[in-house]
């Protein structure tokens, strides 16, 4: 472990662990808990709170694809669907926490899934394996990326204002994604759609926004008394507020036996079977779109996670990155083979950074609840959508601070980082965000007369961002 890393953005709440002995020394000593001044309490409610703001993907992915496979599939495979969500989210997490040791989590991507099953298989009439197929197919390019160190390179060349204008627009995002969703469903709808002016604030004459609103104020008042797990409480209180009041369903259960994914285990496979003549054109499409949007989602929320952690060095590198991204590929392969679209590094992880989480015993919680977590189904499903809102919100908080970090005075880095920070949100997609932000910043450097400021490589990468839109405008409009 280098001693370069920052971590002066570890909260100064955090005090050295104390002397463990045992089989705690060991578990301490692999994460490193002297090093990152941390401990199991902060680690474990960390894990749990990272666990609680991504817990919605095990409803909500099988939800999505289940549109998709129910076109061949005329079976109810949600609970399978259930199963290859949490176990794909749980194998790539355990690889994390062990392997890479950082405190970030993956799960089906929220984005990827909706392309996956709206665009590719209802859209263009993808037989759902043959999708599954190209997922896998980019899993295995990851492997390989990572292995030749391409995808390290490719972060390495981010200047250090779009990392941080990354970590800023993904904040944005993620409150942004807390703060709307449709009411009539359990979303929060403090922000709703608008044919006049595209967005508006929500009405409160729906229980829903009521309860998020409330939410936030409860969340708020344990994070401004520094209340550990304040982020978790805040998500628990908000659901049994809006139990109590009947803005959401009490569980109708507890334990639920999970059932195998028998008819979804190997399907990448057998899809692969499934390339002909006539279709491969398609798939090589839409495998590309693929690799384009899980590259630089990964990328910006790698970048966006590691600057709030403080773990960037003083060259604005992450340390062990192919460990995460290999990680993060492995997530990505497993994934597609057990049966869900792409598996990649959340920025739900973020919610545990802020609670302190440091190491990959963290992440290690994480993998174990969602392990756990589908004997308990019933429980989790009954977490409305809108009891997340607090501790998103709050995150985007903590995360916007990182502004600061922003050279404003010189508009050469000024401008390509708030175009970062304000498409983010706004185009609901971190890779679009990174894209502008990448193209512009070596363009505006060199009318600024510093083009020997930018590095060869980051030119490089401008230009693939420059050849992913023009791609996605020809292919997809």
């Amino acid at each position: 472990m280098s001693n370069e890393i920052n971590l002066e953005m570890v909260e100064a709440s955090q005090s050295p662990p104390p002397p463990y002995s045992g089989w705690q020394a060991k578990i301490a000593n692999y994460f490193e808990f002297e090093f990152y001044k941390t401990n199991f309490r902060t680690e474990i409610l960390a894990g749990l709170t990272t666990f609680m703001t991504m817990a919605y993907i095990l409803i909500v992915n099988p939800l999505i694809l289940s549109d998709a496979i129910f076109l061949e599939q005329p079976k109810d495979l949600f609970p399978e669907l259930v199963i290859a969500t949490g176990v794909s989210a749980a194998i790539g997490t355990l690889i994390m926490s062990l392997y890479a040791k950082y405190p970030f989590a993956t799960m089906p991507g929220m984005g990827l899934n909706a392309y996956f099953a709206y665009s590719v298989v209802i859209g263009l009439g993808f037989s759902w394996r043959l999708a599954l197929a190209a997922v896998l197919v980019e899993g295995l390019i990851f492997i390989a990326m990572t292995v030749t160190d391409i995808r390290r390179h490719l972060i390495v060349a981010i200047p250090s204002s779009i990392k941080i204008a990354t970590t800023a627009g993904i904040g944005l995002f993620i409150a942004y994604i807390g703060l709307a969703g449709d009411p009539k469903v359990g979303g929060a709808g403090l922000i709703v759609a608008n044919p006049a002016t595209k967005t508006a604030f929500g009405s409160f004459r729906q229980w829903p926004t009521i309860m998020a609103f409330l939410g936030i104020l409860i969340a708020s008042a344990f994070i401004v008394r520094r209340i550990k797990g304040a982020l978790l409480w805040g998500i628990m209180a908000t659901a049994l507020l809006g139990w109590i009041v009947g803005a959401a369903s009490w569980p109708k259960g507890f334990i639920q036996i999970p059932p195998l994914p028998v008819h979804l285990f190997g399907e990448a496979i057998r899809g692969v079977s499934g390339i002909n003549s006539t279709n491969w054109v398609d798939f090589v499409s839409v495998l590309l779109v693929f690799l384009f949007v899980d590259i630089f989602d990964t990328i910006g929320t790698l970048s966006g996670l590691a600057s709030q952690a403080g773990y960037l060095d003083e060259k604005g590198q992450i340390p062990r990155a192919n460990e995460v991204l290999m990680a993060d590929a492995i997530a990505t392969t497993a994934g597609a083979v057990m049966g869900s679209s792409t598996v990649t590094t959340s920025v739900e992880s973020a919610s545990g950074i802020a609670e302190g989480g440091r190491t990959g015993f963290s992440s290690f919680i994480v993998a174990i609840l969602f392990i756990f977590a589908m004997f308990f189904i019933p429980i989790f499903e009954a977490i409305p959508s809108f009891a997340t809102t607090p501790a998103l919100v709050i995150t985007g908080v903590l995360m916007v601070s990182s502004v600061t970090g922003i050279r404003w005075g010189d508009m050469g880095e000024a401008i390509p980082a708030f175009l970062t920070i304000f498409l983010i949100p706004l185009s609901y997609s971190i890779a679009a965000g990174l894209s502008v932000g990448m193209i512009t910043y070596p363009i505006i450097k060199s009318m600024q007369g510093k083009s020997h400021e930018v590095p060869v490589v980051t030119w490089v990468l401008a230009g693939v961002f420059v050849a992913r839109i023009v791609f996605m405008t020809i292919r997809f409009g």
